[in-house]
């Protein structure tokens, strides 16, 4: 049934406004939205000199540092997997982009609290890079763009990152050891990739310990309910896993990236053997509605099919998301399958 309008009819006459009077209500509409735009634009401003100032703060005390500690190296790195390795291995930069939400992708290491926020990683703050005291910027292909910011302090790229089809210990390795050559400390860097090994060792066996019949993982992040990307053979994962001597299945060949695009459904290929490790973060949205997905109770992941979820950890980072990873893996409650 369509609803029915009544039309309204007044019993006195329609008042028509004079042309002067309809002229002062259009110019004292547009003065009171002037002063709202005005107010809400000044608001903008104090919180934005608010944010410049503690980055100024900071900036103040790294200078005076600087001035106590003449061999330190400062390194400013708008990339989060040479900040991430920097930071465990004793040297962190004094500045990287992004800061805001490094817990939330990144995890392990924390931060530094003296550490400036650059703003967006992609497109950092030049006004606030030039009152740095930076010795060296570190970054890889990625910022590249971003270099004619730096004015004239040089940058310097390090990449961690297949340089084949599969990962290998190596590929870890190698950048971290680059990493303590422009810093002008070998030995840390050395130092570190043994205490990361022994680190993944002692987590490979606790992991051992508490599943043993754990061999074979395939490991997958949402990005919603039903499309996920898989991370594959040119991923940190395969290293990772290796290094604990476990099996990574993938679907497929993968991208630059170390990942292939797929959907729930394709989960199916998985045998029962292999255990689905899901990346955070998840949002409380997302992870209800994969609950109420019919394929998603159809695959039976929890029950008839193993399945773990671990912390975030960056997963274009260098070794130090390699030893973030293991460790959260000894650590992770799986359920389901075989492997309890």
């Amino acid at each position: 049934m369509r609803p029915v309008f009544y039309k309204y009819k007044s019993s006195k006459p329609s008042t028509v406004l004079p042309l002067t009077t309809l002229k002062w209500l259009t110019v004292s509409v547009c003065l009171v939205l002037t002063a709202c735009n005005n107010t809400t634009t000044a608001q903008s401003a104090d919180q934005l000199d608010e944010s410049h100032s503690k980055n100024a703060a900071k900036a103040d005390n790294h200078t005076g540092e600087t001035n106590h500690t003449n061999d330190t190296i400062n390194i400013a790195s708008p990339d989060w997997g040479n900040a991430a390795t920097l930071t465990a291995m004793g040297h962190p930069p004094i500045a990287t982009g992004d800061v805001r939400v490094w817990d939330r992708w990144v995890g392990t290491p924390t931060l530094p609290s003296s550490i400036i926020d650059l703003g967006i990683r992609y497109q950092p703050n030049a006004e606030l890079i030039a009152q740095l005291p930076v010795n060296l910027v570190v970054d890889n292909f990625f910022y590249k763009h971003a270099r004619n910011l730096y004015g004239d302090v040089p940058a310097e790229s390090v990449m961690f990152a297949a340089k084949g089809e599969t990962a290998t210990w190596a590929d870890y390795t190698e950048p971290t050891r680059e990493l303590g050559i422009l810093i002008d400390n070998p030995k840390m860097a050395e130092d570190y990739i043994v205490k990361s090994q022994k680190d993944i060792q002692l987590a490979s066996q606790q992991f051992q310990q508490r599943y043993p019949k754990a061999k074979k993982f395939a490991v997958v992040q949402f990005a919603d309910a039903n499309n996920m990307r898989m991370y594959v053979a040119n991923s940190l994962f395969q290293p990772a896993l290796e290094q604990m001597g476990r099996e990574l299945v993938v679907l497929g060949k993968g991208n630059q990236w170390g990942f292939v695009p797929i959907r729930m459904g394709d989960l199916a290929q998985l045998d029962d053997e292999t255990c689905l490790l899901i990346i955070d973060p998840l949002s409380p949205i997302t992870r209800a509605e994969i609950d109420d997905s019919l394929i998603w109770q159809r695959l039976d992941y929890g029950n008839t099919r193993c399945v773990g979820e671990l912390p975030p950890v960056w997963i274009y980072g260098g070794m130090s998301s390699l030893v973030s990873l293991v460790n959260n893996l000894s650590e992770v409650s799986l359920k389901g399958g075989e492997v309890l």
